[in-house]
């Protein structure tokens, strides 16, 4: 007798294709000799799983035996295009069944099939106990080898390889605030669910009273969960800085020191993702939804620091003398950031709780556009001196997509240098503020409005922004459909966003 091998006799690419990333020349001489490391360490790893960013910034994932990965790494896997189709409440929003879906990209008809390929560079060996897990993010290709005209991760690349053209490196500093919360049952809140309907949002309670900023009990009555994360966060790689407690009840701000801007995208991605599965772990709700329906939480919000530096590793920011503020490219990057800040802030703030945010009493979140130095109630602060000036853009909020959201600043902050003069000068902030100011869009619809007339196009390409409009539409539409018929009262988070957001972001 012997045992019976039911091995594939092909690999993942089909019948006579050696390899879809050799066919279409996908890598670079970094990733395949990344390539070639995972090959020779397979052995000592159980499961893989391989994820990609979907338009709302959420990971979205296949779990691989070894085995499995080894043909995959080189000819991708297939993946439907589900989440390009549904919004944030699993409703469909792109009409795949029609003729013409309405967004450019024939592949959606019918829900076809596209094709994921691993990039070896993000490849992650997962901390813990269990079954030895990797964890690696791919890009989105068309059956052609073209880059998905759908692909999230693709439109930042593109931004930074412009960049490059002009011997210029984007460097991105991450500073997000999220919530930890102590879960109270384990129940699914599945009662209702279904497409366009989230069932009941976890319920949990705060792990401290909150409001005692950066206080060090504060802190210390959440380390137990926090302090790991940071630990298994430091084994990964991740360049992480701090680990602090802001002023709502488990309300934590972590930074990173500063990456190059794929790098950071990557890594914010990863980030909220393993944050919220270690925290479920232990019994624990972590979520990036900036106001949660929980008595006495604070807005949550995303700060993005930029700077750009030459080919000579030159801060082009900084200004002649520590004194001397911002270069006049410094500034001519803001206004570059200010003139497309209606336009692009759908990307910066894509969710109906996400606007609850912007001018909150204490928030320090801005409302109006315009940058001021050291001032945390601008939209656009200022800080430093010399070789470490950079921008902090204070508008985004934690769940909002990485590489969409990065890739609008780094497009308009370009706009910005090749267009503007840097002439602006600071804004009045705080009890008289400006009044000349225009402000920000205050609700999903208006910045749909200001998303749909804008230069979307320009920086996602058709089918993208095209995609974009349909989701968020589909969105708000339910939103405004439920508050019809339900009319909540007051300005607080409603319980259609508690369900939507709170557990899936």
């Amino acid at each position: 007798m012997y045992a019976r091998s039911w091995s594939r006799p092909y690999g993942e690419g089909g019948v006579g294709r050696s390899s879809f990333v050799a066919e279409f020349g996908l890598w670079n001489d970094e990733q395949t000799a990344a390539a070639e490391q995972i090959e020779a360490g397979l052995h000592d790893i159980d499961l893989v799983r391989v994820a990609f960013c979907d338009p709302h910034g959420l990971a979205r994932s296949k779990t691989l035996t070894s085995q499995a990965f080894q043909g995959v790494l080189r000819n991708g896997m297939d993946f439907s295009p589900g989440p390009f189709i549904f919004d944030t409440g699993h409703a469909v929003a792109v009409d795949f069944q029609s003729g013409d879906p309405g967004i450019g990209v024939s592949e959606i008809t019918g829900a076809g099939n596209f094709v994921l390929v691993p990039d070896p560079l993000t490849f992650q060996v997962l901390p813990g106990d269990g079954p030895r897990t990797a964890w690696i993010l791919g890009d989105e290709y068309l059956r052609d080898g073209s880059p998905h005209p759908l692909s999230t991760r693709h439109v930042l690349k593109k931004i930074a390889a412009r960049y490059a053209e002009r011997r210029l490196t984007p460097i991105v500093g991450l500073e997000a605030e999220w919530y930890l919360t102590r879960r109270l049952d384990n129940a699914a809140g599945n009662s209702g669910n279904g497409f366009g309907l989230q069932g009941a949002a976890p319920a949990v309670e705060a792990v401290d009273s909150g409001y005692q900023f950066n206080g060090d009990t504060a802190y210390a009555s959440v380390a137990a969960v926090t302090n790991p994360i940071a630990m298994d966060l430091v084994a990964l790689g991740l360049p992480l800085r701090s680990m602090e407690h802001e002023s709502g009840p488990g309300q934590i701000e972590t930074t990173f020191s500063p990456m190059t801007a794929l790098d950071t995208a990557d890594a914010m991605l990863f980030f909220r993702t393993y944050v919220k599965q270690s925290c479920a772990r232990l019994g624990y709700h972590a979520s990036f939804m900036s106001l949660p329906r929980v008595d006495s939480f604070d807005p949550s919000g995303w700060h993005l620091n930029q700077s750009v530096i030459d080919e000579a590793g030159r801060n082009i920011f900084a200004a002649d003398g520590i004194a001397a503020g911002i270069s006049t490219e410094g500034k001519s990057y803001a206004e570059g950031l200010m003139d497309r800040a209606r336009a692009y802030c759908l990307l910066s703030v894509p969710t109906v709780n996400g606007y609850r945010r912007l001018g909150a009493e204490h928030s320090l979140s801005p409302t109006r556009i315009g940058w001021s130095f050291e001032d945390r109630g601008a939209m656009i602060r200022v800080v430093g001196g010399g070789s470490s000036t950079h921008i902090e853009n204070r508008v985004g909020e934690p769940c909002a997509n990485p590489y969409l959201n990065i890739a609008a600043q780094l497009h308009a902050g370009l706009e910005g240098l090749d267009g503007f003069p840097g002439t602006t000068e600071p804004v009045r902030v705080g009890s008289e503020p400006d009044a000349r100011a225009e402000t920000l869009p205050q609700s999903l619809p208006e910045a749909l409005d200001a998303f749909r007339s804008g230069p979307a196009a320009d920086l996602l390409g058709n089918p993208l922004a095209a995609c974009l409009v349909k989701l968020k539409e589909s969105e708000a539409g339910r939103y405004e459909a439920w508050a019809a018929e339900a009319r909540p009262t007051g300005t607080g988070t409603t319980e259609w966003e508690q369900r939507e957001y709170f557990e899936n972001f």
